[in-house]
């Protein structure tokens, strides 16, 4: 049913999403006059596949990184949004006197704007090149790590036994940091490192299933752990995401993700009841309107919040309005955990199927909607309107002092390193003290296994403790005035009475001596740390092996030229940027050079770099040819990539529509006095030229062919095989 369908909406050109869903619907129990699925328990366990690696393809497309790399800017807007979006699910809720737990849930579902379906209308209206998209995909990126941490949350607060438990709230926050922290640091220590030593061993076949192997593993972990299996498959993606084979993963497991998406989405549709839609339509219109009005006006106001003018923050929030995938997750949550009521998933379905619809119109009529407001307040109004911009952070540091860098580097380390210390402890204190405790006499086991949780925590503490204490941040601190010794000696202090504190808990846990003499030894232990070689050593090393996984994919990315130029974010004019366009297998511009497509002249660009596989051909000149497959990165503003990239996409060699008529066949001719061949050789006959055939041989018995020189004159009797397509060989018959 899904294939049917999604044919029937891919020549209507409506996302596919919504052609699962409606196959969903179609074979719905709910639906009396349709075939129906009769096992749903197994569409569901199917389904529930689905969501695990659909977050796992789209983890692999995120980067913590990339976020890092994004600035202070899409945090605002992300933050804006939905914080407001969830304000207006909650009060929709109110409205209708729902239960607390409800609005929470629809609150959720609003919260998120569909990042599949924004990607796909984007690619169809030819505006994938422009830079607001890019801002819209940055925005994106947040909201879906966002609803991974709402998901657990929601989780937990529906397994609670009261939603204004607080501290259970704040609790579970804490352990979603840590557990993304641990998993992420020590992910990232292992698995390229696995993946590089093994290299020579993979091939398509065994990373496909290696990828999968791994998804399915920390799936299990983070529901061990108390999270969902999907949060887990996301940690694993964006964990791979930080690799070198990362393209190639996430391309082999494309197949898999769209055939359990499918599942998934079939599923979501097999949950809509006809009957309820009707009955609840006064809920289904309220949310559509709150959804388009919202993200209209408050996804403007946070775009505009994060440094964009009014046109351009109007277009950004104009492509969000509709909630998607993530609100199906949601609402599937809500069901299996049975706090939310029955109607609210076909209603979620109902809004984000319409809302889906009008997806589109929306994009486009964000500037027509600009022009109408542009017309109506004065240029003076406009002006102060796009100067809300202005107070926004910019997303480059133009701090001329040490402090916030220093500052913020040591924090992060601080706070890593305290979760691998935190790691290790609960590691020895749950499974290690048994261990030791069955194979040393009674009496040793747990001196033995405070001084071994502390030798595995030193390396950890250490780096704590040192690290950055000699960069050039803090040297240029020290040096550059007297005022600034006493912050930067207690910033040593203060990682150093944390790291106290690990050690002192271990001690404390494990052998209950007095305060005194565990802090003598906390201090001892300590001051042996800092200045051992040994465990110097050990903590550099570990974290070059670290660093190295950190960068392997960013360098790779330098060396074969795919990462975006440094120049890229300090173009002079706002509305010039880069981009990168693919030509077509089937484009007309294949095989010419770049002076001859006169690009420059035609759309006012210019191409600073073509990428062919791993070539990288920097700054080409005119005689440079391009090639199917080959991306060009293009820089231009908005209108003169988006005319490039049109134009492209519609200058190929049109489908052939008579396909079948181009057969190849082989035929044998027997030469006569009346052959046109007669007499003639291969080059005076122009077999290929005239006739658009060639000649495979010359039968010299019944089981053999014989190659015929260029020069050979046919004889009568000659018997010619020759090859060529159905009406070349009958006009060649017509003359023989």
């Amino acid at each position: 049913m899904a294939g049917v369908v999604t044919l029937v909406f891919k020549k209507l050109k409506q996302p596919l999403v919504l052609g699962y869903i409606m196959a969903g619907i179609i074979i719905s129990p709910n639906l009396p006059y349709t075939i129906s699925v009769a096992d749903t328990e197994n569409i569901k366990t199917w389904a529930d596949i689905g969501v695990m690696f659909l977050l796992f393809a789209l983890g692999l497309d995120f980067s913590f990184k990339k976020i890092l790399k994004m600035g202070i800017a899409p945090i605002i807007a992300a933050t804006t949004i939905i914080f407001s979006m969830m304000m207006i699910g909650m009060l929709v809720a109110k409205g209708f006197g729902w239960t607390t737990m409800n609005g929470l849930f629809l609150a959720g579902m609003l919260a998120m704007s569909s990042t599949t379906i924004i990607y796909k209308a984007f690619d169809d209206l030819g505006l994938r090149q422009q830079k607001f998209s890019s801002l819209v995909m940055s925005v994106l990126i947040l909201e879906d790590i966002l609803a991974i941490v709402m998901m657990v949350v929601l989780t937990t607060i529906a397994k609670g036994d009261a939603v204004e438990d607080s501290s259970q709230m704040f609790s579970s926050l804490l352990s979603i940091v840590f557990f993304l922290i641990l998993w992420f640091v020590v992910g990232l220590f292992f698995i390229p490192t696995l993946l590089r030593k093994t290299r020579s061993l993979v091939n398509d076949e065994v990373l496909l299933v290696v990828s999968l192997a791994l998804c399915c593993m920390m799936a299990i972990c983070a529901s061990m752990a108390g999270f969902s299996s999907a949060f887990g498959s996301f940690v694993m993606g964006s964990i791979l995401a930080e690799t070198i084979e990362a393209k190639k993963i996430e391309k082999l497991i494309e197949p898999v993700k769209n055939l359990f998406g499918a599942i998934f989405f079939v599923s979501v549709g097999m949950l809509v009841d006809i009957q309820i839609v009707m009955e609840q339509w006064l809920v289904i219109i309220c949310i559509i309107a709150a959804i388009i009005l919202g993200q209209s006006i408050f996804g403007t106001f946070g775009f505009m919040l994060s440094g964009q003018t009014l046109k351009t923050a109007m277009r950004c929030s104009f492509s969000m309005g509709q909630i998607g995938e993530f609100a199906f997750i949601i609402a599937s949550l809500g069901l299996s955990l049975g706090v939310i009521a029955n109607f609210l998933y076909p209603v979620v379905v109902t809004v984000s199927v319409v809302t889906t619809f009008l997806t589109p119109y929306m994009i486009r009529g964000a500037l027509p909607a600009y022009s109408v407001i542009e017309g109506h307040l004065s240029k003076k109004w406009i002006s102060r309107i796009n100067k809300i911009s202005d107070i926004a952070p910019s997303n480059q540091d133009h701090s001329s002092g040490y402090w916030k860098p220093l500052l913020m580097q040591m924090g992060v380390n601080t706070l890593i390193y305290s979760v691998l210390t935190i790691a290790v402890m609960a590691l020895m204190l749950t499974f290690g003290i048994e261990f030791i405790a069955s194979v040393v006499p009674t009496g040793f086991a747990a001196p033995l296994t405070a001084a071994l949780t502390i030798l595995l925590e030193a390396p950890f503490l250490r780096a704590m403790v040192m690290k950055k204490n000699k960069s050039e941040e803090f040297k240029a601190l020290w040096t550059g005035s007297r005022h600034n010794r006493a912050p930067l000696v207690f910033t040593i202090l203060a990682r150093g009475i944390l790291a106290v504190g690990f050690i002192f808990y271990t001690c404390h846990a494990l052998l209950h001596y007095s305060i005194a003499l565990l802090v003598c030894i906390a201090i001892a232990a300590i001051s042996f740390i800092i200045y051992s070689r040994g465990m110097k050593k050990s903590s550099i090393q570990l974290e070059r092996i670290f660093i190295q996984n950190l960068r392997s994919k960013e360098i790779a990315a330098r060396v074969s030229g795919k990462q975006k130029p440094l120049f890229a974010g300090h173009l002079l004019d706002r509305d010039i940027h880069i981009s990168e366009v693919t030509l077509p297998t089937d484009s007309l511009w294949a095989g010419k050079t770049l002076s001859e497509l006169n690009l420059g002249n035609r759309f006012k660009i210019h191409v600073s770099s073509i990428i062919r596989g791993n070539q990288h051909i920097n700054i080409p000149s005119g005689s440079d040819m391009i090639f199917p497959g080959d991306t060009l990165k293009v820089i231009g503003t908005d209108e003169q990539l988006s005319a490039l990239n049109a134009t492209m996409q519609q200058e190929v060699i049109p489908e052939d529509e008579q396909i079948e008529d181009h057969e190849m066949q082989l035929r044998k001719f027997r030469i006569t006095d009346k052959s046109v061949l007669y007499g003639q050789s291969l080059i005076t006959s122009q077999l290929r030229d005239k006739y658009s055939c060639m000649l495979i041989g010359m039968e010299e018995d019944e089981d053999n062919l014989i190659r015929v020189s260029p020069n050979y004159n046919f004889e009568r009797g000659d018997i010619l095989w020759i090859v060529g397509e159905t009406k070349d060989l009958q006009h060649l018959a017509e003359n023989m």
